[in-house]
């Protein structure tokens, strides 16, 4: 049976956008605010999941062209990669590092490998979120 989802699908577009532009906040305002690589990936698992839900996994699928599992690994090597910076530099695990830099269009700007370690958070969450979702919602 075929549903008409037509209003489904075009509020879906703009607040699927709407979500990412604020889990892309919450990802940024995480370092001085509320927020992180946690709270943004799984903003962002639940954008998908909305897609999900307006059109079929096959339809997604093919939009997004997105390999979960990749994703994660890709994850967990840049958390434990921004741990293992610490332990390089002789000091404990996951002691992060920061500089300044002069960029052109910017200005002063501060570089932290907090950042690295919390894109590395956000890839797992999503990676590993999406997976159970896709592997539940998925049928024979």
């Amino acid at each position: 049976m075929k549903t008409n989802d037509v209003l489904l699908r075009n509020v879906t577009k703009v607040v699927v956008f709407i979500i990412f532009l604020f889990s892309l906040h919450l990802f940024l305002a995480g370092h001085y605010n509320p927020g992180g690589g946690f709270v943004a990936g799984l903003t962002s698992a639940g954008a998908i999941t909305l897609t999900l839900i307006a059109y079929d996994s096959q339809t997604v699928r093919s939009m997004l062209n997105i390999n979960t599992i990749m994703m994660t690994g890709i994850g967990l090597l840049f958390a434990v990669g921004t741990g293992m910076i610490g332990i390089l530099t002789g000091d404990p695990f996951l002691t992060h590092k920061f500089g300044h830099v002069d960029l052109p269009i910017i200005g002063d700007t501060s570089l932290h490998t907090a950042t690295i370690f919390d894109l590395g958070v956000y890839l797992v969450v999503v990676g590993v979120t999406l997976t159970i979702i896709q592997t539940i919602g998925e049928s024979d």
